[in-house]
């Protein structure tokens, strides 16, 4: 039943869900017969295995297997030490020095290979993959369907989307395949990919898109489709393709306990790692556009407390003083909800559709602003691998006893607090010294040692500033407050939301 091609347009349907388990099993049943005894169903069937033989045969040798290796130094074992005047020593001396006439530690070699895939996209032998294949591989070959080997160099990598292009030169012409619009692939359609699993090389396996727009926390622009055709290891670099031999995506990344395939794999989407290899192929490195801004997700809380009516865009936690979003008018609690004409549904988007808009245009950004639509324009700028942190001034509170609220306990944030907590200076507010165990602040990830820096866009120094706060918002009728939070050594900042009625 699940060669029928239709299945992509059953997922999208899902009538049953609706119906009660024993109805829903009797007519899913039913509508399963149904699809294999309509007029023209069973021809749907035979069609989908027969193209996928096609699409495999058709492209199978622009895929190759990537062998990388690089030698690493083994560290030497030291040298016995002898008591001085040791009865051993001059046999000792004697040994070593034999073995090494130099006098030199020896530093023996050992080589540490890995196995991947990758795929052919143009006549000129440029090869795909993914960073971590080749990691920092001194010598990688492409071992073609027939055998070939060819020695390739690095023409660029990417860590953040795990991307790298290589290069061969082939004295023949090369089998290369296209890519193909991911953004058009539906969840319940059949995908192909093919790789070197184990070491096992030019193996096809068969699926579905079983998710797209998967975020598995991997890195800053995770996107991924998310399939059931078996990925397994040295699977990673190879292609995904549809039934008309495109490639939508770049296999990636599994989730399992074994190590094997247990049917969740997951695909950098092709229009994701275009315009990032196009950059790698021309400049040999990545130029992202660059806003300047770090930002958070927008829960229901969050999205009362600054009167969104739902959870939607990303949430600006912290403006780069010298970033492009400053002088543009950027302020903290915008939350941006679409960025030169897209829509910012989650604060995951952001990072993605900023890197691939030029470094140097200037886009229309809006921005909800405390309840009412602001529209901003900003010409971006290049994003650096290491963006610099905004710092801010540093002064010591006075001391005083601590003070409970909220499920917290709090003090004031003096020498010894902040010796105490590990707080990284420059970082202002009132500490948080314990938090009440079944309290909302503890389900809000709060922990002892984070320092509260506002409360609803006010500075606090003092748990008296805190109180005074919370009781003025009261009095406006909120029923939340946004809390900006300073965590860890590092004074990672954040929003969180807390009730205060």
């Amino acid at each position: 039943m699940l060669m029928n091609p239709a299945l992509a347009g059953v997922a999208e349907r899902t009538p049953l869900r609706t119906m009660p388990g024993r109805i829903a099993r009797a007519f899913g049943a039913l509508a399963l017969c149904v699809v294999v005894l309509l007029p023209g169903a069973g021809t749907a069937q035979a069609r989908g295995p027969e193209s996928i033989a096609d699409v495999a045969e058709r492209v199978m040798d622009a895929v190759v297997n990537i062998k990388a290796s690089q030698k690493v130094a083994q560290r030497a074992v030291p040298l016995p030490q002898l008591p001085p005047g040791s009865p051993f020593e001059d046999l000792f001396n004697d040994f070593f020095n034999r073995n090494n006439p130099q006098g030199r530690p020896q530093q023996p070699q050992q080589r540490s290979s890995s196995l991947g895939s990758g795929f052919v996209v143009d006549a000129q032998g440029t090869i795909i993959t993914n960073n971590h294949v080749i990691a920092e591989a001194t010598d990688i070959v492409a071992v073609f369907a027939d055998g070939t080997e060819l020695k390739a160099e690095v023409v660029g990598k990417d860590q953040k989307t795990d991307l790298a292009v290589l290069r061969v030169k082939s004295e023949k012409p090369l089998k290369f395949v296209k890519f193909g619009d991911s953004d058009r692939l539906r969840v319940g359609e059949w995908v192909i990919a093919i790789g070197n699993p184990f070491g096992f090389g030019g193996s096809v396996s068969a699926g579905i898109v079983s998710a797209k727009q998967r975020n598995i926390r991997s890195g800053p622009y995770d996107d991924f489709i998310q399939t059931d055709a078996a990925i397994n290891k040295g699977n990673s670099g190879g292609p995904l393709f549809n039934l008309d031999g495109d490639v939508v995506g770049i296999n990636t990344a599994i989730i399992s306990p074994t190590g094997g395939s247990i049917g969740i794999g997951f695909s950098v989407p092709a229009n994701l790692a275009i315009p990032v290899i196009e950059q790698l192929k021309q400049y040999g490195e990545t130029r992202r556009g660059w806003l300047g801004v770090a930002i958070q997700d927008v829960d229901e809380d969050t999205a009362d407390a600054l009167k969104l009516g739902r959870p939607r865009g990303a949430l600006i936690i912290n403006v780069d003083e010298k970033g492009p979003a400053k002088p543009a008018g950027f302020e903290r609690e915008d939350v941006i909800v679409k960025f030169d004409g897209k829509e910012i549904r989650r604060s995951s988007d952001l990072p993605r559709i900023v890197a691939q808009t030029p470094v140097g245009k200037e886009v229309e950004v809006v921005v909800m602003r405390q309840g009412r639509e602001v529209v901003r324009k900003v010409t971006l700028g290049r994003l650096e691998e290491q963006p610099q942190q905004a710092s801010l001034e540093t002064k010591d509170a006075q001391r005083a006893a601590p003070t409970a609220m909220l499920g917290l306990e709090l003090a004031p944030l003096n020498a010894e607090t902040r010796r105490r907590f590990n707080v990284k200076d420059g970082i202002e507010g009132v500490v948080v010294t314990k938090v009440e165990p079944d309290s909302v602040a503890a389900e809000r990830r709060i922990t002892a040692g984070d320092v509260i820096v506002e409360v609803q866009r006010e500075a606090v120094k003092t748990a008296a500033d805190i109180r005074k706060r919370i009781e003025a918002l009261k009095g406006q009728g909120q029923r939340r407050a946004l809390f900006y939070i300073a965590s860890g050594p590092q004074g990672t900042l954040r929003y969180v939301t807390l009730p205060i009625q």
